[in-house]
């Protein structure tokens, strides 16, 4: 174990010991001459934890929000375990997209040309002037809805159940700590920012929730970083982004995965960011 951190003993840190086993953060706290002990087991979590524990000791927000997070019924021995009940928004999305990818039979029948952003048919989509004529011209036509319904659209079950899982822990946690209003404007703006974008990058033959994916996690953590209430590991962001990266070379073919979405993801990602230092969280809590 590595020592961190010495401070009196009347410093209350029950709730900010529950918040780092949430966290999965391996530690523990002795008692030692009138004072007490804060012992990591990675040297590695040092700077982050002791980062959050200034913040704890120095805003009582942020530990109303510790306290609030160890005895909500969302949390379950600390950890994230919301219930349909606690977040039917998400929910309601997922299902959406469980019973379209049934519908369209994965993207292979009639009805996939009404979900794709434009129907690949009736347009001449190639080269960009094309595309950007052709979107145009639909959106013109009064089909609005298909700026979104790509979203809905799945190639493969293991790729909507990759997504929903995503959905469910960033979404619910969105729903829940901001509200459905927060979680609506998310939707719709990386809907449209990832969706245009793979659309005037590569064509109308798109479709999935990971763009929406994307720009949840980038709006988790960059608010989370002056706002603490999501639970998501750090680590979680840095694997997203360099699959992202590795998206845009040739290996995800070689391995036979097939094309990615690598513009929906980016477009998605940087609107989350951009959504989260225009419109700052506040403090709504839930009991």
């Amino acid at each position: 174990m590595y020592r961190v951190k010495q401070l009196d003993a009347s410093v209350d840190l029950g709730g900010f010991s529950q918040w780092l086993k949430s966290q999965g953060v391996p530690h523990r706290i002795s008692e030692e001459g009138g004072f007490q002990v804060l012992w990591l087991e990675h040297s590695e979590h040092a700077e982050p934890v002791l980062e959050a524990l200034e913040r704890f000791l120095a805003d009582p927000g942020i530990r109303q929000a510790v306290e609030h997070q160890n005895h909500s019924p969302v949390f379950v021995a600390g950890r994230w375990q919301p219930s349909p009940r606690h977040a039917p928004l998400v929910l309601g999305i997922i299902v959406l997209g469980v019973l379209m990818a049934w519908f369209t039979s994965l993207g292979s029948n009639q009805f996939t040309f009404s979900l794709l952003i434009i129907d690949p048919r009736a347009y001449d989509w190639n080269p960009m002037a094309g595309s950007l004529d052709a979107l145009s011209a639909t959106l013109a036509s009064g089909q609005i809805w298909r700026l979104f319904t790509p979203d809905f659209l799945h190639f493969s079950w293991t790729h909507i159940v990759f997504n929903s899982v995503m959905l469910w822990f960033l979404g619910s946690q969105v729903e829940w700590f901001d509200g459905r209003g927060r979680l609506i404007v998310l939707f719709i703006v990386t809907s449209l920012f990832s969706n245009v974008l793979q659309y005037v990058v590569s064509g109308p033959l798109f479709g999935g929730l990971s763009g929406v994916v994307y720009g949840i996690l980038g709006y988790c953590w960059l608010s989370q970083r002056t706002h603490p209430r999501f639970q998501f590991p750090p680590a979680l962001v840095t694997f997203a982004v360099v699959w992202m990266v590795i998206g845009f070379t040739p290996l995800p073919e070689m391995l036979g995965l097939g094309s990615m979405a690598n513009e929906a993801h980016l477009g998605g990602f940087v609107a989350g960011l951009a959504i989260a230092a225009i419109l700052p969280a506040g403090n709504k809590q839930k009991a």
